[in-house]
């Protein structure tokens, strides 16, 4: 090897030292950057006729495990997702109230029920009227007030999808922008390391936003997809988000596939060949923080709705309908007749009958005004029964060409008119017989003789259960429920019930009536509220319901935390194995620096020495 050669070799070796000396530089200053990653040397030795020549710098290598970052990024939406559960089931425990204290719905129907019982150790007692009424009205402004607060928490979900959803678009044009100065630079290029440690850093905001991959090709462009197969950024374009918030959510504020019958807002895709996709139609994100507030705002809050919509449903219809059996007619064919003018929009009549197989089934038909609102769902738990709507706005013809058709004719059952009546018989063949028959009206006086009344009111309007091609009546009821009016103007009435004869002196059928309905009447619960099923509702007393529904809600409040922690745990272990590659350790580059001063060292010996030598040769030849 001749002398220049060396000479070369050691130049070689000591401009990638000095390259090496700036990456460890560069890795002390960024030690505490968040989203740095560390960075080495790439070097490759020389070859010069089959014998080392040197060395040359190629790049830097970032320090990072891909597969390790990619189940970050997986998790890391997982976190996001159960964090946002956890926290907003917490807020609506606080809704709810602890149970046992003050100021809970459990705390406000226990002193309601107490003054009923008060009440009727010394009726017509005003002091015991004022106070049922108070508790009434306590009662029914813990309902509005739970309602408030869950409404209040679906709002707060709508504008964090607002939020979540400007947060994807910065991110995702950002991962674009970035690809497009990346063009044309390889991974090992020097200047490429701080853009990607940027887009990676773009990529791990939109990871705890939504559920996504990442996959970087041979040209280093990161293409980005959600986990359904739906691509947010490719290459150097990104597809943009959209969001129509609604300012303010009320129980009647429901998303639905079909734009035209949604009344919350729903996340939009524009692709870059301009397609749309409607993100929660598709179901296209399926983790994150957006997923969670979707979650909560259009199913876990509703349902909380539900139950307590369900409650004042249930608390009205208990102590205002009243069930009257029809009159048997002799035939043959057997039957009842029904009175059907008292029956109001929601109100219903049953007809019982048994087939040639000796089977019973139900028939409960709900009188249904709007035509829009037809068919309604069937909501029988046996499977034997049915549950339809008639349109009664046609008169009694119209109800009875309306069962006629689907009814009659697959039950073997006629319907006709007596009358003002609505009769139903067998159909002559001997195939069913009709056994039971009887209407479910809202009694509409305080004083019908009987010791039901209208106590609660929706609004100013009694409470039936109407349902309509909009919404059903029960929807949202407990933020509208209220005592009614004209109790609160006559105290008197909850102790008289008839007018002619008065109801004497002492009487104390109403409040024993209302009592009972209150703490020992068993109801069943739609399954729409998530206890029980369609198949198998709850049944039970309002007072069972209520702590059911609470208690499940306590129950889910803690499991969401409990699965919040664990999933912060699996995050922080996969950040501290991420990190241990990735990170800057202080040690490391010490010891590297220590290393690269003493090649440093050695490169200029010998420099040193080589030219040490060639002046020796110089002045030998002299």
């Amino acid at each position: 090897m001749s002398l220049s050669s060396a000479l070369s070799i050691a130049m070689s070796g000591l401009r990638a030292n000095q390259a090496a000396l700036s990456i460890v530089s560069g890795n002390v200053a960024n030690a505490n950057t968040s989203g740095y990653v560390a960075q080495t040397l790439v070097q490759d030795e020389i070859i010069t006729g089959g014998t080392g020549a040197g060395v040359r710098v190629i790049g830097v290598n970032r320090t990072l495990d891909t597969y390790v970052q990619s189940q970050l990024r997986t998790e890391n939406a997982g976190g996001a997702y159960a964090d946002q559960i956890a926290n907003v089931l917490g807020q609506l425990q606080n809704v709810y109230g602890t149970p046992g204290n003050d100021g809970t719905l459990e705390a406000a129907y226990n002193n309601f029920t107490s003054a009923l019982q008060a009440l009727s150790a010394s009726s017509g007692n005003t002091a015991a009227q004022s106070s049922v009424l108070n508790a009434a009205q306590a009662l029914a402004q813990q309902l509005n007030a739970t309602t408030s607060g869950i409404q209040t928490l679906r709002s707060n979900a709508e504008q964090d999808l607002s939020v979540s959803v400007s947060q994807a678009n910065a991110a995702m044009q950002q991962i674009a922008a970035i690809n497009q100065k990346l063009q044309g630079m390889s991974a090992q290029d020097p200047a490429a390391a701080t853009l990607m440690d940027q887009r990676d850093s773009a990529i791990d905001q939109l990871s705890r936003l939504m559920d996504v991959r990442a996959v970087t090709d041979g040209s280093n462009q990161t293409s980005v997809f959600t986990t359904s197969g739906i691509q947010l950024v490719g290459g150097v374009q990104a597809s943009t988000l959209s969001f129509n918030a609604q300012s303010s959510l009320t129980a009647n504020s429901q998303w639905n596939a079909d734009p035209g019958k949604s009344s919350v807002g729903t996340i939009m895709c524009q692709l870059p060949n301009g397609a749309k996709i409607d993100m929660i139609a598709s179901q296209g994100i399926n983790s994150g923080q957006i997923a969670a507030d979707v979650q909560l705002r259009d199913k876990t809050l509703v349902q909380a709705q539900n139950q307590i919509d369900q409650m004042a449903a249930t608390l009205a219809s208990a102590l205002s309908d009243v069930t009257t059996g029809g009159t048997p007619v002799a035939g043959p064919p057997s039957g009842f007749d029904l009175d059907l003018s008292n029956v109001l929009p929601g109100n219903s009549f049953n007809v019982t009958y048994t087939d040639s197989s000796n089977v019973s089934h139900t028939i409960t038909v709900v009188r249904v005004d709007d035509p829009a609102a037809l068919p309604i769902p069937n909501t029988a738990s046996n499977p034997n029964d049915k549950v339809i709507g008639v349109n009664f706005s046609g008169g009694l013809g119209s109800i009875l060409a309306q069962l006629n058709a689907q009814v009659g004719g697959p039950a073997h059952l006629t319907f006709s008119a007596s009358g003002a009546l609505l009769r139903v018989t067998g159909d002559g063949s001997g195939t069913s017989t009709v056994t039971a028959a009887s209407t479910t009206t809202t009694m509409q006086s305080l004083t019908s003789g009987n010791p039901q009344l209208p106590f609660f009111t929706d609004r100013a309007s009694l409470y039936t259960g109407a349902i309509t091609g909009t919404a059903s009546q029960i929807t949202g009821l407990a933020g509208r429920i209220q005592v009614n009016a004209a109790l609160l103007a006559d105290p008197s009435k909850l102790t008289v019930y008839n007018t002619s004869p008065v109801t004497p002196a002492g009487d104390t059928t109403r409040s024993d009536f209302l009592f009972d309905q209150l703490t020992s009447a068993t109801f069943s619960y739609a399954p729409n509220t998530g206890l029980g099923s369609a198949a198998s509702p709850f049944t039970g007393t309002l007072p069972s319901f209520l702590q059911q529904f609470v208690s499940v809600q306590s129950s889910a409040a803690t499991t969401a935390k409990q699965v919040a922690q664990g999933q912060d745990i699996v995050v922080n272990t996969l950040q501290e194995k991420f990190n241990a590659k990735a990170s800057v350790n202080i040690d490391t580059e010490m010891t590297n620096l220590i290393a690269l001063q003493n090649s440093y060292a050695a490169n200029a010996h010998v420099m040193s020495v080589v030219q040490t030598m060639m002046q020796t040769l110089l002045q030998a030849q002299m």
